[in-house]
């Protein structure tokens, strides 16, 4: 509880809130982008931030490449579900599930 996620993209914060390809999942801190493009090449880097401890701790930068033969294989569509298997909420106040559909 009071973590949240952000992750660089070569040191520059990644500005996800007009990008409908690539998500954060705040429950994991997870980035995940619908399709690769030329331009998403470079150094990701996830940074938590903690508001009860008032700090933020950066993880080591992780590359993104392209392939260059062109072989990426086959993906069998599915749906990443990882609810909890009961979720409460308090009358009124907001849930966020998350869902993902993986596949090619």
């Amino acid at each position: 509880p009071g973590l949240s996620y952000t992750w660089l993209f070569n040191n520059n914060t990644l500005d996800l809130q007009e990008d409908s390809r690539r998500f954060v999942s705040q429950a994991t801190g997870n980035l995940y982008l619908a399709k690769v493009e030329p331009w998403d090449v470079g150094n990701y880097t996830c940074a938590v931030s903690s508001a009860g401890a008032q700090r933020r701790v950066q993880g080591p930068p992780t590359a993104l490449t392209l392939r260059g033969d062109g072989v990426m294989g086959e993906y069998e569509p599915k749906i990443e579900v990882r609810f909890p298997e009961t979720t409460y909420a308090e009358k009124g106040s907001s849930v966020r599930l998350e869902c993902f559909a993986l596949g090619k």
